[in-house]
């Protein structure tokens, strides 16, 4: 759909995505001048946006490179960074697509077995391709990464026996702290005793990393308190959310992200329908705080989305005198913003209630042509 910039939301056709442009970039710069402040390295992941217009805007506010989940996201991000950082073990025939980026792209890949070494030595080796190394460590989500210490140092000197792979550091990633900001102190002070164990660890192996690479939004503002940490890899700040708001890691004025949506029945006391369901909004539960519902009104917070079919939306007004009109317009702030996200084709950039730009989201999906190849 064309929509003329300076358009009002009317012209848009609803569920439509929409930015505010005035938080948006006030949350990058923020980030950016919270790193320069700190002397970290910042590599914002790129999932909650997945777009190179966002990547290209965190890069020229000093962002040193790009963090991706998949070959794909690695492959269209090549066009606004030479700097890419895989964060999940590459394993088969994504190692095809990793190896084929620009020659002149620096690629690091995380990983946490001996499998995930030998196949990504293969591949590099086969490419003439050097690939930096990041040994992911487990320090309390329980997902992926190594819980030995001893593991970590057999891996880090098998990438060092295995050029062109370069062992660079270490990852990790604390996404089990999802607690209010004020009462992560706990869970804090855990990681930096499992990080500082690590990082002694290697160092008395011989093999001491160059780099410690961590972080996330729900403790972005506290990197600086976990020792040893370079760089910081936090992805939903971009937008924020409902969830993000919830535990106090951004302010409800921070949220830059909403779906537009239409009342298309008020029929039913105490609730109005809009035409944002599933398909539009996931279908995630608030997590880490206690929490209703599947998102609520930007302007009007206490008036949450309680239940979804595919194509419906259903706000629950029985807490309320607002009373809306079919017809009506509405900004609904998503639980988790990066699978909304995900969900959509374009990005609506607006400016109070115009729309002043558009751009794509141009790395969803997984099967994304490399930069500059042919058809």
């Amino acid at each position: 759909m064309t929509v003329v910039p300076g358009s009002s939301f009317a012209a848009l056709e609803t569920p439509a995505a929409l930015v505010d442009l005035d938080r948006f970039e006030r949350n990058v710069s923020s980030m950016a001048a919270y790193a320069a402040q700190h002397r970290l390295a910042l590599r914002p992941h790129i999932k909650t946006h997945k777009s190179t217009t966002v990547g290209a805007a965190q890069i020229a506010s000093g962002a040193v490179g790009l963090t991706v989940a998949t070959p794909a996201e690695a492959a269209v991000m090549s066009g606004v960074t030479r700097d890419i950082l895989l964060a999940y073990p590459a394993i088969g025939p994504k190692l095809g697509k990793l190896m084929a980026l620009p020659q002149e792209t620096r690629l690091t890949v995380s990983l946490d077995s001996a499998r995930a070494v030998n196949e990504l030595h293969a591949a590099a080796r086969a490419a003439d391709r050097t690939v930096r190394v990041y040994v992911e460590l487990d320090v309390g989500m329980h997902r992926v990464g190594v819980t030995a210490w001893d593991d970590a140092i057999t891996l880090a000197r098998l990438v060092q026996a295995s050029a062109p792979l370069e062992y660079a550091g270490i990852a990790f990633y604390p996404g089990h702290i999802r607690d209010l900001v004020g009462g992560q102190d706990a869970k804090l002070e855990a990681l930096r005793t499992a990080l500082a164990s690590a990082t002694l660890a290697l160092d008395s192996a011989g093999v001491a990393p160059g780099v410690v690479s961590g972080g996330s939004t729900p403790t972005v503002w506290r990197t600086h308190e976990i020792t040893g940490v370079t760089e910081f890899r936090p992805g939903t700040y971009v937008y924020n959310d409902r969830g993000t708001a919830a535990i106090g890691s951004c302010s409800w004025d921070d949220c830059a992200f909403t779906v537009l949506s239409t009342v298309v029945s008020t029929s039913v006391p105490n609730q109005a329908v809009i035409d944002a369901g599933t398909k539009a909004l996931g279908r995630e539960p608030m997590r880490g705080v206690e929490g209703e519902g599947y998102g609520s009104l930007l302007d009007r917070p206490d008036v949450i989305v309680s239940r979804m079919n595919e194509e419906h939306g259903i706000l629950d007004l029985s807490h309320t005198d607002w009373r809306p009109q079919v017809g009506d317009l509405v900004r609904v702030v998503p639980n988790h913003v990066c699978i909304v996200v995900h969900l959509n084709d374009v990005m609506y950039g607006v400016r109070g209630d115009r729309v002043e730009r558009s751009w794509p989201v141009d790395a969803r999906g997984r099967s994304h042509p490399m930069v500059g190849a042919s058809a």
